[in-house]
Order: structure tokens, then sequence, then C-alpha cells
């Protein structure tokens, strides 16, 4: 593992207190990302965005974090397979979710995504082979209770894009999977540069398939943020869009440092802070503000994604080869 920076080591803050404390940086850059993307969904095209905004993160990686992280032997690899894998999925929850964003209040499409804790649970016990019992599968049960009331099925308020965060949650729950099975051999800035690697590769090929708008023909917000032409950015967008590259990857590491230098169980009830974060910037810059029906799906999935991490710290602390729930 990375030796903290000399400022950490003067502070001897334990992994107890430095775990939450990074998870809540990297949640704040995270929210602000979430913010600056949804701002621009409407006059560029996503791969076009997340684009500039890797070529900033791999900027950053390679100037401020490399160096620090003992040169370039801190992003050798010999699972490169594995992790490309863990970037694929980054990849796919980030470009899910951000097409959600775009039609999506910011509140919603964020209580959507934390349906990841119930996935993860489920991949678990799938991948992992863990043991679930009757109260974790309970909290999974009233959290989708919680993402059907947001998503209202069968009525009019229902809209397709509300299961893009959703999709997003499973990718990010394979990220989580992913990172279990690398973190005992791979530097958290590793792991970094090879989501910055896989988002440019990626969005390059996106953008020679699709970036001259020949598919741009439906008036859907998610498609049309996914199909639009690219276009030379106005200058004052640029500072936006160099913002997203900063956030990016400073939360990207922190977050993942986060689960590295603490327990899990300690560290991802302070994703949660995304929620009220959210709620907070949705209202402020976009003027959106959930329902009563939201706010009940929203109190649903955060009450029992809460539980579900209190069960399994409470779990972890029994030692047990195999845990019940």
């Amino acid at each position: 593992m990375p030796a903290p920076c000399p400022s950490v080591a003067r502070m001897k803050l334990s992994p107890t207190t430095l775990g939450p404390l990074f998870a809540a940086i990297a949640v704040t850059l995270f929210s602000l990302n979430d913010v600056t993307m949804k701002f621009l969904s409407g006059g560029y095209a996503l791969h076009q965005i997340v684009l500039i905004r890797s070529i900033v993160g791999m900027a950053v990686v390679m100037l401020f974090m490399v160096p620090f992280q003992g040169g370039f032997a801190a992003i050798k690899t010999q699972r490169i397979g594995a992790q490309m894998a863990r970037a694929g999925m980054v990849f796919f929850a980030n470009m899910t979710f951000f097409l959600g964003l775009a039609a999506l209040p910011l509140a919603d499409a964020v209580a959507l995504f934390f349906v990841s804790p119930f996935v993860i649970t489920i991949f678990s016990v799938l991948f992992l082979g863990e043991t679930v019992g009757a109260r974790r599968w309970g909290a999974v049960a009233f959290g989708l209770i919680g993402v059907l009331i947001i998503l209202r099925p069968g009525t009019s308020a229902f809209q397709p894009a509300s299961l893009l965060p959703i999709a997003a949650a499973f990718g990010y729950g394979g990220l989580h999977i992913m990172t279990r099975y690398l973190r005992n051999t791979e530097t958290t800035v590793s792991m970094v540069f090879y989501i910055q690697l896989m988002f440019i590769l990626a969005t390059c090929a996106l953008g020679l398939l699709m970036g001259d708008g020949k598919f741009a023909t439906t008036d859907n917000a998610s498609l049309e943020f996914l199909f639009r032409p690219w276009v030379w950015p106005e200058p004052s967008d640029l500072p936006y869009i160099l913002i997203l590259g900063l956030f990016a990857s400073v939360g990207g590491y922190f977050i993942s440092l986060a689960y590295r230098m603490g327990e899990a169980a300690l560290v991802a009830p302070f994703e949660y802070l995304a929620l009220p974060l959210s709620i907070v910037l949705g209202m402020l810059i976009f003027d959106e503000w959930p329902d009563t029906v939201a706010w009940i799906g929203i109190a649903l999935i955060l009450g029992s994604g809460l539980y579900t991490v209190w069960r399994e710290n409470q779990l972890a602390k029994r030692q047990t080869p195999k845990r019940q729930g």
C-alpha cells in the first residue's frame, strides 16, 4: 500500500479516521462532478466530454500521483486483464449514470444508483461464495421497494431513463468485487491509471463511431447526449470540462485509498453523503426538489442501504469463515 504523504503521517490519524475522511472527500468531488456533467449535458456529446475529462485526469495521474507513489513502478501490473475488466466496469457505470443524469432530476438519479449495496450483496453471493441471511435479504427487499416507488412503473411518471442509474449500480457492484480481488496486489494509483486509460480508449472508439452525429435523430435527452456530434467547446465551458477531469481523477484516488485504508463497513456509509448533497445541489443549481413520492423512495433506499452496511459490520466482527445475515 502506498505510504501516506508526510502531512498525513505527521497528523498520525488512524485508518479508522482516514478511511471515512477520504471517502467523504471523494463523494463531495463526485457530487460536484455529477452537477457539472448535468450542466454540460445539453450542449456536448457525452463521449466528447468524458474524453477531455479523462485526458485531464490522466495528466493529473502522471504528473502528480505517479511521481509521489514510487514512479512508473507504481502503475506496473501483472494482472492487466483484471485491471482493464475493473476499468471497463467503471466506464460502464459512469456512462450509464451520466446518460441518466441528462434526463432525470439529480436526486432521483443518485437515489436509484444507491441500489449498488444491494447489487454488491447479490454479487458477493454469486461470485465470492458469501452467505446472506434473512435480515440482509429483507434490507434488499425494502431497498427495491424504494426503487419501485421512485420508478413508478405503469404510470405516466415512469421514465425509461430511470433504468440507467440502476444499470450503473450493477457496474459499480462489479467494480467493488474486482477491487476486493485486486486490492492486495495492485497499488491505488495503478487502479486510477487503468481507469483513465480505459476511458480514453473507449471514448476515442465512440467518437470515431458516432462523433459526426449521424445517429443524432432523437428528442430523448439521454440518447441525444450520447449521439450528439462533437463540437469545439465554448471557451466559457472549458473550465468546467477541466474541472471534471480533476474531480474524477482525485475523487477516484481518494475512494480507492479510503477502501484500502479503512474497513469497508466503516467507509461505505460515507458514500451516502451523496444523497443529501444531490438534493441540496439539485435544489440550488437546477431548481429541482423531490416530490412526496420520491421522498418516500429515497428514504427506503437510504435506510435499507445503511442497514445493509451496518449489518455487514456486525457480521465482520464475528470473523466467521462463512457469514450469516
